[in-house]
């Protein structure tokens, strides 16, 4: 089992929570139609969904917010962000937004119009309904050895360079509007990219004059794990890695909400093309706001420029990596499959494999995360076929390479008490695994359904 790194840091204020019973809780996912999201967070006991704005911010933060300047245009704290974001990313250019898709939603029809395509080592739910929405197609490459999630590799998230390059020759080199590196790879299991594999795709974009954008929601745990397992940089800082990362593409989209360890904000990053980022600012204004503040009030803007700084600490993220790797640990001596080696903000459970007579358009992930809630009040939320939808050409329900259910784990919120818990109603919920039934939608919207979808179960 790895180690558990205790947390570098100490407790000065806590919120109480409350465990339902089993009665309350069978009756509380009913009503909200066996949807995880649309049951009341006092509902819950341990909170899962996401590590998306659900961290705890540090006193400094929370300094941050008491001196955020509420200037229209040109704040103090927005120069203070853009100072933070240039020491690690080496950018020129930075715009912030209220969150990632607000990103995307100002970045994707920049590159992709009908007819286009983008490629990706995976497409997160939101990044795929903007290239939708854009009208382009969203194409996955992630190694084949990202599949087998009892096997170890080091770098499960990187990007199938091969097939990439099959990929834009059997397309059109002009019919590739964007190639997308995700960092870390969620939808794979919170794996990590390494940095060779991150130069060799961008090398592919420079050869075929594709460009290259980094989801970089979760950059400082990919650049820990670099440090970790790539040989050549255990003894470079997380920045040093971080910039050399960036070097590799020419925009970043980024959901600050994860890295920079605060509850609401996004940045867009422009590395050095001044023309680009006037079309930015220019989409922005109408979008998000101003570009000096970019939807967001003057306080956050100051939260992010520290958070971006205290999610590069090295501890900190020893500590954070640490946690699912003890979720890992304690799993694998119950037998309970999971992606390994562990992610960097949550633990992926393979519930195609303790599930296996639930076929996927039952929905297994989503399944097992209904009967977590309902045996301790555990909320996580499905990664696999649920979360995919419907083929957007056909509308036939799309078959995932992967039935996670996601252990999101926030930020400095949880000690190891709760995830011991959350060992717990796995064991048990493995000993009755082959008594549960699937579940059917009812009801669902044509575009990112498993925010709202209402479903029922099969009988």
């Amino acid at each position: 089992m790895s180690k558990y790194f205790a947390e570098p840091f100490k407790i000065k204020m806590v919120e109480p929570i409350k465990v339902l019973s089993r009665e309350e809780r069978i009756e509380k996912i009913k009503e909200a139609n066996y949807n995880v999201f649309a049951l009341n967070s006092d509902d819950v006991y341990i909170d899962l969904l996401t590590d998306s704005g659900t961290g705890a911010m540090s006193d400094q933060q929370w300094s941050g917010v008491m001196r955020g300047d509420e200037a229209y245009s040109g704040s103090r704290s927005y120069k203070e962000l853009m100072k933070s974001a240039k020491d690690i990313f080496g950018y020129e250019y930075f715009q912030p937004v209220h969150q990632g898709r607000a990103a995307e939603k100002v970045v994707m029809p920049m590159y992709l119009q009908e007819g286009k395509v983008a490629i990706s080592n995976m497409h997160f739910d939101t990044t795929r309904a903007h290239v939708e929405l854009a009208g382009a197609r969203a194409i996955d490459c992630v190694i084949e050895e990202a599949a087998d999630t009892e096997s170890y590799h080091p770098f499960k998230g990187n990007m199938d360079n091969k097939r990439l390059v099959s990929l834009i020759e059997e397309h059109g080199r002009e019919k590739v509007g964007l190639i997308i590196i995700t960092v870390t790879n969620n939808s794979a299991g919170g794996q990590p990219v390494s940095m060779e594999n991150i130069r060799e795709t961008s090398e592919i974009g420079k050869k075929y004059d594709i460009p290259v954008c980094i989801d970089a929601a979760r950059y400082a745990e990919n650049a820990y794990f670099i440090k970790e397992r790539e040989e050549g940089y255990e003894n470079k800082s997380i920045k040093d890695i971080a910039r050399e990362i960036f070097s590799y593409g020419e925009v970043f989209t980024m959901s600050a909400k994860k890295d920079a360890i605060i509850n609401m904000g996004g940045l867009i990053g422009v590395k050095d093309r001044e023309d680009l980022f006037e079309t930015v600012k220019a989409r922005t204004i109408p979008l998000e706001g101003f570009i000096s503040y970019g939807g967001l009030a003057g306080r956050d803007l100051e939260a992010m420029a520290i958070g971006l700084q205290e999610g590069t600490d090295y501890d900190y993220l020893q500590y954070r990596v640490g946690q699912i790797e003890y979720l890992a640990g304690k799993l694998k001596e119950a037998g309970i499959a999971h992606q390994s080696p562990a992610g960097g903000h949550a633990l992926f459970v393979d519930a195609k494999k303790m599930l296996p007579h639930i076929p996927y358009y039952q929905f297994p992930a989503q399944t097992l995360a209904l009967e977590l809630y309902k045996e301790a009040g555990i909320r996580s939320c499905d990664i696999g076929s649920y979360m995919m939808g419907n083929n957007p050409d056909t509308g036939e329900q799309i078959e995932s390479e992967f039935e996670f259910t996601r252990l999101a784990v926030p930020r400095r919120v949880y000690t190891q008490s709760h995830l011991d818990v959350i060992v717990e109603a796995l064991i048990a919920i493995k000993e009755k695994a082959d008594s549960l039934k699937g579940y059917e939608i009812t009801w669902e919207p044509p575009i990112l359904r498993h925010f709202t979808a209402k479903l029922k179960p099969i009988e």
